[in-house]
Parts: structure tokens; C-alpha cells; sequence
């Protein structure tokens, strides 16, 4: 999973940055440069910040996508903190599917994946049944990114028609708003 919502924020923000990658020759050397000895790496005025989800918090917050109050930002970070132990949670699968280890992929899919993705999305369902949202936060953005696997798992979405349709909303905003598509 990419975990690049901060970047989509800048990009929504139509705020200028700088996109630094580092080759795999490049890292060994600047490895001990970085807080916590790994990337990414948002650099403000000479000051890092490490973590993905520190990162996009800090930018959610500078371009308004963190949530209206202080409570809604508690609750957009409650989502994106779920969404992370999902991550955690899928991680044997996605290594066999992206081949980073060997395995039975329909074994992974229904032990491990399937269990998750049920967990995630009825905790997703029940949330926007109680909240709603009518603005665009930086979970939305992650969320959006399980979009990325509907071709993979055809399946992704059966039985959660709400996340399907949020997701699919969401994905499409976001790519209105950054390729500038007119509906």
C-alpha cells in the first residue's frame, strides 16, 4: 500500500513542494540522516518528520483536510489508525501476491485477507452510518487507495455496497481534483 495521502494533500492543496527519491545506491548514505532510519521523510524549514501518518496529519492540517473540530479530527485519525492495523493486518498476503514471499494465494486470500477486509469494513459501514462526512479528509485518501486492488480481488467490495460506493467517490474526487476532469 502506498501511504501516500500527504502527497495527494499537497497536490489538492496546489501547493509546490519538492519530491526527493532516493535510488537504492543512494540510501546506505543518507539512512542515518533520517529520524528513524527510514523513509518517507517530510522536511519543513530544515525540520524532518518521520512517519507516514505523522506526515500526512501535519499536512492534512495545513491545507484543511484533518477534519473540521478537534473531535473530528479524533475520529479521522481513529479511521486512519484502523486502516493501519488493517495494513498490518493483510500484510502476509499482499507479500505473496506481490511475490515478496511464497504461498498459496487463495489460502492467504481467504485466512488472512478475507477476515480483515470483513473486520475493516463493518467497522467502515457502521462509521459512516453513525458520522457521515461532507468533506474530504486524509483517510478518505487512504481508503481510496483500496480502490487500487478492486482488479486484483474482484471481490473486494462483495457484501459492503456503502464502502464500495464511498471509496469509489472518494477516488473520483480526488482524481477530478488533482487532473483537473470536469464532471
Amino acid at each position: 500500500m502506498t501511504k501516500r495521502a500527504w502527497f495527494k494533500l499537497f497536490l489538492l492543496a496546489g501547493q509546490e513542494f519538492e519530491d526527493v527519491r532516493l535510488s537504492k545506491s543512494e540510501w546506505p548514505q543518507h539512512k542515518s540522516e533520517m529520524p528513524f532510519g527510514q523513509l518517507p521523510v517530510l522536511e519543513v524549514d530544515g525540520k524532518q518528520l518521520a512517519q507516514s501518518h505523522a506526515i500526512a496529519r501535519y499536512v492534512a492540517r495545513q491545507f484543511g483536510h484533518a477534519g473540521k473540530t478537534p473531535f473530528d479530527e479524533a475520529l479521522v485519525d481513529s479511521i486512519a489508525d484502523q486502516y493501519k492495523d488493517f495494513d498490518t493486518e493483510v500484510w502476509p498476503f499482499f507479500a505473496v501476491l506481490l511475490g515478496f514471499e511464497k504461498g498459496d494465494l487463495e489460502v492467504q486470500l481467504e485466512k488472512t485477507f478475507a477476515p480483515a477486509r470483513d473486520k475493516l469494513f463493518t467497522f467502515l459501514t457502521k462509521f459512516l452510518e453513525r458520522n457521515g462526512s461532507d468533506s474530504l479528509t486524509w483517510a478518505d485518501l487512504l481508503l481510496a487507495e483500496l480502490d487500487t486492488y478492486s482488479e486484483k480481488i474482484p471481490a473486494l467490495y462483495e457484501g459492503f455496497p456503502e464502502v464500495s460506493f464511498v471509496t469509489y467517490t472518494h477516488v473520483h474526487f480526488v482524481l477530478h481534483a488533482l487532473l483537473g476532469y470536469k464532471s
